[in-house]
């Protein structure tokens, strides 16, 4: 019975065998025909995929933790983990320290770009500047290694805590770019940087133009919060934010000279201390396009004043050429005032330059006037007094050191009056002897001469009249050239004094203020 199971056993084997070796020589056939070409066999792939499904289980039970954390994580980015991490529980409106008995030290530095503009009138300064402040934010602290070493970080302004520092001298919002980010860094650093046009008022002193410096100062306090809650400091040292002109645009009208800083700590009234970090801009002005516009045009019309005196005095064109230069002095001044500083404080000394100037040209041109007077006398005029022939033509010029004195000595008028008259009646002696002579002669004559004789005495008186009127005329006409020449000499004197006195003047003031602007463009 046994034996017999197993035959049943054994054929019903051999008939599932059957079609298993047909179906692999179907197989075989259909992978040996030339339309189908037959793959090489690779049987250590399928070793390797088959130990790979064996062990995946277990290499992923045995993964560390952190790549399982990585793996979750890469579908938010590290910056926006961070700023949930920091600002989740963040209230802005709040002095960040975590004991609020610790002062908030902000440190901040200045540096000037650009003076834009100098509003002397309105006492105003327009100046921009890179402003940055800096300060420690303890709610803004993390650790760079969980979160993809990040070291820092920007954020909006508006979501942090910013403190209140503002400038005193403000008069007007400027037209400065709004910066809306800052920095902080992973230990809690806060880093504020933006440009600010800075409009400010400013005690002007103009009275150096346009060799001015200008000192205007730029003081930047907490509104609001004491000492022992904001404390100010600077970023940099003070010898380098002195010298620093590294951004600064060096082209303008401006110089900047340098730049001051001062601590202080003050009270108003009996209220808290109050910090403020206070900063001096020193300015100079460049001088060159004022000296060309302004002072050269007004030295070369004071020098022509100065050579009109070379022109005679005894000729008109002194006097129109100085009302002339009188002039165009004027409309220089009209056409230059739109130019010069204007202030209700004082005025600058260039303005006081040329009022003087003027002042000289008046001067000028009366003293000219004078002098064409005294030298032009009309007639039926007095001589010149005997005071004034010692003081002017004896003592003045030898105090001028003039070389021809001779010919300014006094003229004898009365001698040489006395030697024509002298001449005059011997002439009219011998004239008269020889009319009785004459007379004497025709005597003797007969009654027909007699006749001839009184027309011939008629005709004689008659000459002799004509000759003494002429006589009369000339010693007239000597007499008012004298005199003319008196005042001529008088008034080349005068003209000589004056000149040197207007010269001196002119010098001396020229020199002085020279010397005054001198000393302010280099001190």
């Amino acid at each position: 019975m046994q034996q017999g199971c197993r035959q049943r056993q054994e054929r019903r084997k051999g008939c599932k065998a059957l079609p298993l070796l047909r179906s692999e020589e179907l197989r075989n056939s259909a992978d040996s025909s030339p339309l189908r070409p037959k793959p090489p066999m690779a049987p250590s792939a399928l070793w390797i995929s088959l130990l790979l499904l064996l062990f995946a289980p277990r290499l992923q039970s045995k993964a560390p933790p952190k790549i399982a954390s990585k793996v979750v994580n890469t579908s938010k980015s590290a910056l926006r983990l961070l700023s949930d991490y920091l600002f989740t529980n963040y209230k802005k409106g709040v002095r960040p320290v975590r004991n609020w008995r610790k002062t908030t030290n902000v440190a901040i530095d200045v540096m000037i770009y650009a003076i834009l503009s100098v509003d002397e009138k309105n006492q105003v300064l327009t100046t921009y500047i890179w402003y940055r402040q800096q300060w420690i934010d303890e709610f803004l602290q993390w650790n760079p290694q969980d979160f993809d070493n990040i070291t820092q970080m920007s954020v909006p302004t508006d979501a942090i805590w910013v403190p209140d520092i503002l400038i005193n001298e403000f008069v007007d919002v400027g037209k400065s770019p709004d910066i809306p980010y800052v920095y902080i860094l992973h230990h809690g650093e806060v880093r504020n940087l933006k440009p600010v046009q800075v409009v400010t008022a400013c005690s002007l002193d103009i009275y150096n133009f346009p060799f001015d410096v200008q000192n205007c100062s730029l003081t930047f306090t907490s509104w609001l919060h004491n000492i022992r809650d904001i404390n100010i400091s600077l970023w940099r040292s003070p010898e380098e934010v002195k010298h620093d002109k590294s951004v600064f645009m060096n082209q303008g009208e401006w110089e900047l000279l340098h730049v001051l800083s001062q601590f202080r700590e003050f009270s108003v009234g009996d209220s808290d201390s109050y910090a403020e970090m206070k900063f001096f801009v020193v300015i100079r002005r460049r001088p060159l396009f004022y000296a060309v516009s302004l002072l050269l045009p007004s030295i070369f019309l004071m020098v022509m004043d100065i050579v009109g005196f070379y022109l005679p005095p005894d000729s008109g064109e002194r006097v129109s050429f100085k009302i002339t230069l009188l002039l165009g002095y004027s409309v220089f001044l009209i056409i230059v005032s739109d130019t010069l500083p204007a202030t209700a404080i004082g005025t600058p000394l260039i303005g006081v330059y040329f009022v003087v100037c003027m002042a000289l040209l008046v001067i000028s041109l009366t003293e000219t006037i004078l002098i064409v007077r005294l030298v032009h006398k009309q007639d039926l005029q007095p001589h010149v007094p005997e005071w004034v022939k010692r003081w002017v033509l004896e003592r003045a010029t030898i105090l001028l050191c003039i070389r021809d004195r001779h010919t300014f000595c006094p003229v004898r008028t009365q001698s040489s009056d006395i030697s024509r008259s002298m001449e005059n009646n011997d002439s009219t002696a011998k004239l008269n002897h020889y009319n009785c002579e004459n007379i004497r002669d025709y005597e003797g004559g007969t009654s027909a001469s007699t006749q001839s004789q009184g027309e011939n005495s008629l005709v004689v008186e008659n000459i002799l009249q004509e000759i003494s009127s002429i006589r009369q005329f000339l010693e007239k006409r000597d007499e008012f050239r004298d005199i003319a020449r008196e005042w001529l000499q008088v008034g080349y004197v005068l003209d000589v004094l004056l000149f040197r006195a207007y010269l001196v003047a002119v010098l001396a003031y020229s020199l002085t203020l020279g010397t005054l602007w001198s000393i302010w463009q280099y001190a």
